[in-house]
């Protein structure tokens, strides 16, 4: 369990109060002094009071009335600004505490995340610098405020969980940092949908990195990131440092599933622009929403297609929500896996689009769908 040792900075006194006494010493008053040093004799009280800092100017000027060197003044100055800015960091520390405590930092640290701190503050130290902010505010103008445009288009403020979400997607910013691709080709990652659609029929072992490595191929980065407590998400799409991004969970842990939510993020970096970003959870405008509807359109269109699923004859029949009863042999492994093989489609993609069309119950044909696990 890592600790780090608390530095208290000494206290430092501004250089006004050693000017007051060297005065005393002198026996030499404000005025006098301020005509000896050519400042203004309100200039010299600011200092003495605290109010004004020590120029290098005038440093230079005190050192030929009191024969105390400048730099002497200068690090006294330097020294009491350091001072005051830690006192106000602190200050600042103590105000975050609260915010810590909405993050789910015992999750964060299990996963490797951020470091395992005892202190609140050693914890408000380790988030601000796990998102590379400096305070609340610079975090709530980068998330909650949409201060940065370019970065993001939507607020977190709409969604359930903004702090688990803001950690879920700065570790993929943190990911992607240390990914290498190549330039981002559109034309590229058009021509490699079919071998990602071959590695989703094939499903081998090693899928994940290929996946990977073909995304890579056309500039995409592809990040896998778990789930955090309370923040259910399966993927998001965004632009970072004009590189297009895809970040997926595979919380559902079944391929079908995974696959569509795959494409369905590939659809927005063909089919949208780079400003937005796009996150489940979020409660979307109207135009958002179409683009929603347009990604989930390319991901079924790219797994199964229209033309292709008019081949299969029993995926138009009535839903089970219309009390027809289905014979089971309509759905035989055997039939479902036939035309998986003609489309060059794994079988689980045709159940999972036949229970979504609530044609077979969620119960039938369980057993073609693959099982993955992105992180073991």
């Amino acid at each position: 369990m890592a600790t780090s040792k608390k530095f208290v900075p000494p206290v430092a006194f501004h250089p006004g109060k050693t000017l007051s006494a060297k005065l005393e010493e002198m026996g030499m008053g404000v005025k006098e002094f301020a005509v000896r040093t050519s400042k203004p004799e309100k200039t010299i009280f600011a200092v003495i009071s605290g109010k004004s800092s020590v120029t290098s100017d005038m440093a230079v000027a005190f050192e030929s009335v009191t024969k105390i060197p400048a730099h002497f003044w200068l690090n006294k100055q330097r020294a009491f600004d350091e001072y005051v800015a830690r006192q106000k960091r602190e200050e600042q520390l103590v105000l975050a505490y609260e915010w810590v405590r909405m993050f789910p930092l015992k999750s964060m640290s299990q996963m490797g995340w951020i470091e395992n701190m005892k202190s609140m503050e050693d914890k408000v130290k380790s988030l601000f610098s796990y998102f590379q902010v400096s305070t609340v505010k610079a975090w709530q103008d980068y998330y909650m405020n949409q201060q940065l445009k370019v970065a993001f288009r939507i607020s977190l403020t709409n969604t359930k969980e903004p702090y688990a979400i803001s950690a879920w997607l700065r570790r993929g910013e943190i990911q992607a940092s240390e990914m290498q691709v190549k330039e981002y080709s559109e034309k590229r990652l058009r021509e490699l949908i079919p071998i990602m659609k071959g590695l989703c029929s094939e499903h081998p072992e090693d899928f994940s990195t290929k996946l990977q490595e073909i995304c890579a191929e056309a500039g995409v980065k592809l990040i896998y990131t778990p789930c955090l407590p309370k923040a259910p998400i399966n993927g998001s799409t965004r632009w970072i440092n004009d590189t297009p991004c895809i970040q997926v969970t595979g919380r559902h842990k079944r391929n079908d599933i995974f696959w569509f939510s795959f494409f369905h993020e590939l659809g927005h970096i063909l089919l949208h622009g780079k400003k937005d970003i796009f996150l489940e959870d979020i409660e979307y405008s109207d135009k958002q929403l179409e683009k929603e509807a347009e990604a989930d359109l390319f991901a079924s269109k790219i797994l199964l297609s229209q033309a292709e699923e008019n081949e299969i004859p029993f995926i138009h029949r009535c839903s089970i929500e219309e009390n027809e009863i289905i014979e089971s042999n309509d759905f035989s492994i055997k039939s479902i896996c036939s035309f998986a093989k003609k489309f060059n489609v794994h079988p689980a993609i045709i159940v999972g689009r036949l229970q979504h069309k609530k044609i077979i119950p969620f119960t039938k044909d369980t057993n073609l769908f693959e099982k993955i696990d992105l992180f073991n």
